[in-house]
């Protein structure tokens, strides 16, 4: 299950600003994934988004926006070109980047798999990229407005309909769409490579995948999508497409070995993300989430709330130490959960706080906590159960309450040292 898109901008190679839609998983981020649609498509294109859903299922987070004058971005489409979809596919990237994670999985649509494979080479965290019915040689989109070409030519711009629509094409597309050799990227890729394509692709023919296949170095793949549509407009080829290039890719993201923690026991890392008011990136270790608020208060609703984490963590401390418990003494407990509820309530109407609670006045936290405990049980071990959850560290920790010491990070440690020193002794 996938949470709902994020809405997201982001300046492209032109200074336009980008539309672009983030589709994060409900649990932990395994990957960031860059997708780019076809040629005058947009990212809400139904293979986009089946695609882009179904991988979240697999714990993938996908990125994909629309190129420079297509679908929501501004600037002007006429005046882009193949190189500019290239730099759009950088800028977002480098968002990624700076604001969550740099894709490891590239995705491209047929021009948008041509693009994708012609910038692979310059996001080096990527170590994997699939494309689904990409052109061997970016100039193969001209065939898509032929009979306009001498037009074009001639008076420096024509205007073509493609798809049922009007587009503006001028000769400096033609000029610059001549001047790139995917086959030439693809040749010094070095990376993993999935070559998907349906053999009935009217637009863009299945002669390509066998060009981008034979000049490919290993390790690479090739997968049929049998009788789908170039544009797989029918959901259940996008899902179909999806789910290959998730559990193709899986072995490549696993390769890579989790990112070094920045200094021994560096802890939790919570970061803003940049987006929305509450957006946060968590780090522990090799694991990524996000923490947010609810769309009610003004968050996008991406991840637990900080008190959805807190209730977590009892509620894992809860069932851990049951099972430990269990095990020790021999329990056949069959499984053990907890529903934990957190609220604020006033001190006075707490019936199960003791005086020293009531005493504070005013509002306190409350955790709820419901056991579940599957198994054939008499009364008294399932009493005992309960009693051993209070004990869990989580649980004494909340109600014996913590110190918690805040300090500034010195980013430069050079600057802290001059700041310890006297006057005299700095300009020395």
């Amino acid at each position: 299950m996938s949470a709902t898109p994020i809405r997201l901008t982001f300046p492209g190679a032109q200074g336009a600003e980008l539309a672009a839609r983030l589709d994060l998983p409900t649990g932990p981020v395994r990957a960031y994934a860059l997708f780019a649609h076809c040629f005058t498509c947009s990212k809400d294109l139904v293979a986009a988004r089946r695609i882009s859903e179904a991988l979240t299922r697999e714990g993938i987070g996908v990125l994909r926006f629309d190129f420079t004058g297509l679908g929501g971005s501004g600037g002007d489409f006429a005046s882009t070109n193949f190189s500019s979809n290239v730099g759009d596919l950088l800028k977002a990237a480098a968002f990624l980047r700076d604001n969550y994670e740099a894709p490891r999985l590239l995705i491209g649509h047929s021009l948008g798999g041509a693009a994708m494979l012609a910038v692979a080479s310059e996001i080096p965290e990527a170590v994997a990229v699939a494309t689904i019915g990409a052109p061997a040689d970016a100039e193969h989109v001209v065939h898509n407005f032929r009979g306009d070409l001498e037009t074009i030519r001639a008076q420096g711009e024509a205007d073509v309909t493609l798809d049922g629509r009007s587009f503006t094409i001028r000769r400096q597309f033609l000029d610059d769409i001549a001047g790139h050799s995917v086959r030439g990227k693809v040749e010094n890729l070095k990376k993993a490579l999935l070559v998907m394509h349906a053999p009935r692709d009217e637009i863009v023919g299945i002669d390509n995948a066998t060009a981008l296949f034979v000049a490919a170095k290993h390790p690479k793949s090739f997968v049929s999508l049998d009788t789908a549509d170039h544009l797989l407009s029918n959901p259940a080829d996008a899902i179909y497409a999806a789910g290959v290039i998730a559990a193709w890719a899986a072995r490549y993201l696993a390769s890579e070995a989790p990112e070094a923690e920045e200094e021994a026991g560096a802890g939790v890392l919570v970061s803003e993300t940049g987006q929305g008011k509450f957006q946060a990136m968590v780090r522990s270790g090799a694991h990524r989430m996000l923490a947010d608020e609810p769309e009610a208060v003004g968050g996008f609703d991406s991840g637990p709330s900080p008190y959805d984490y807190l209730s977590t963590a009892l509620g894992a401390c809860t069932v851990m130490t049951l099972r430990m418990y269990a095990e020790r003494k021999g329990i056949a407990v069959d499984r053990i959960s907890t529903r934990v509820f957190h609220a604020k309530v006033h001190a006075d109407d707490c019936m199960e706080c003791d005086e020293d609670l009531k005493g504070k006045g005013g509002r306190i936290d409350r955790f709820d906590r419901v056991l579940r405990i599957e198994g054939s049980l008499d009364t008294g071990t399932r009493q005992r159960l309960q009693e051993i959850a209070d004990k869990c560290p989580v649980h004494r920790t909340l109600e014996a309450g913590a110190l918690v010491v805040t300090r500034l990070e010195e980013a430069d440690p050079v600057s802290a040292t001059l700041q310890k020193l006297n006057p005299a002794d700095r300009q020395r």
